[in-house]
């Protein structure tokens, strides 16, 4: 008897053990029910977050009027002479994150064409987990070497070009920040451009385009959707980004687009005021659940739109 006729023969004569169908129904039950309980748990939990910001972020408008807290041109909620206007912060962090896509967008978007319709495995196979170690860098280390770093070389660089850079400065926090966020950039960017149907490459081909026709005329518009997204993400990425900013930009809240001075941005007055420097209970204090409450409106708004883009100009292929 061959080895397959005995495997047969086994396959007849044996019989599975199946569970009673009543204690299938009572496993897939609870399987339900705790994952739904998982699942309500992370919902509970940004609820009670927007809960506790906009209870502390009333009482905050309660005592300083919105118009004041978004007009105002000066931010000194820790000084004597109270400023709050939250301008500031924002020109700070929208300046910093700028930089930072200015960065990450190049460099993503090049990197992920390239691993994308390049690149063969052997690349592929060093230069992804490179990108996965990039994206596993805790950000207090890219703080620590922007500021220890990239700030002294572009002080030796901008020097004979009669320009002054601070030790804290947007510029290098900026620059740091965009190569933290390069892996997001292209691994999002990567997604949306595999996603793109290989028959449309082989027509263009057939067509006689070259391969760089391929990329530009048909790869690409095909993923425009995915790699918008992935730039409004990386900008929401950015504008939350704290220990980098917090460490290489400083902690100066003044209203400049100067990027070689030092700023201050909404996450690192939070911090500022999370490690004691307002009583808690105190105006000043109630500013960080304002300040929170704007970051988390904002990066909303980011997500929002981004999610919003690619239902709206996602190709879609049959």
């Amino acid at each position: 008897m061959t080895n397959r006729q005995l495997l047969t023969e086994l396959g007849r004569n044996s019989q599975l053990w199946q569970p009673p169908r009543g204690l299938n129904k009572l496993v897939e039950r609870i399987a339900v029910t705790v994952f739904g309980l998982f699942a309500l748990v992370s919902v509970l939990t940004t609820f009670g977050i927007v809960f506790v910001l906009l209870g502390e972020t009333v009482n905050f408008f309660g005592e300083v009027s919105l118009w004041r807290f978004l007009t105002d041109t000066r931010w000194t909620p820790l000084f004597t002479d109270k400023q709050y206007g939250i301008m500031v912060l924002l020109s700070a962090t929208f300046m910093t994150a700028t930089i930072a896509l200015l960065v990450a967008v190049p460099i993503g978007i090049m990197g992920a064409i390239y691993l994308s319709e390049y690149a063969n495995a052997k690349v592929r196979q060093w230069v992804k987990p490179m990108l996965e170690i990039l994206a596993g860098v805790p950000t207090v280390v890219f703080g620590y070497f922007a500021l220890l770093f990239v700030t002294p070389l572009l002080q030796d660089l901008l020097a004979p070009l009669g320009i002054e850079l601070d030790g804290f400065n947007s510029i290098s926090a900026g620059v740091v920040m965009g190569f933290a966020i390069v892996p997001l950039v292209a691994s999002l960017s990567e997604d949306a451009l595999y996603a793109v149907p290989q028959r449309l490459r082989q027509g263009a081909y057939a067509l006689g385009a070259t391969k760089r026709e391929v990329v530009t005329g048909v790869v690409l518009p095909g993923a425009l959707s995915g790699i918008v997204a992935s730039m409004v993400l990386a900008m929401s990425r950015a504008v939350g980004e704290t220990m980098i900013v917090t460490v290489a930009a400083g902690q100066s809240p003044t209203l400049t687009l100067d990027p070689t001075v030092a700023v201050q941005t909404m996450t690192s007055f939070i911090v500022q005021v999370s490690l004691g420097d307002a009583p808690a209970g105190t105006l000043a204090y109630k500013t960080l659940f304002a300040v929170g409450t704007t970051l988390f409106l904002i990066t909303l708004a980011l997500n929002l739109f981004s999610f919003w883009f690619v239902r709206a100009f996602r190709e879609e292929y049959e």
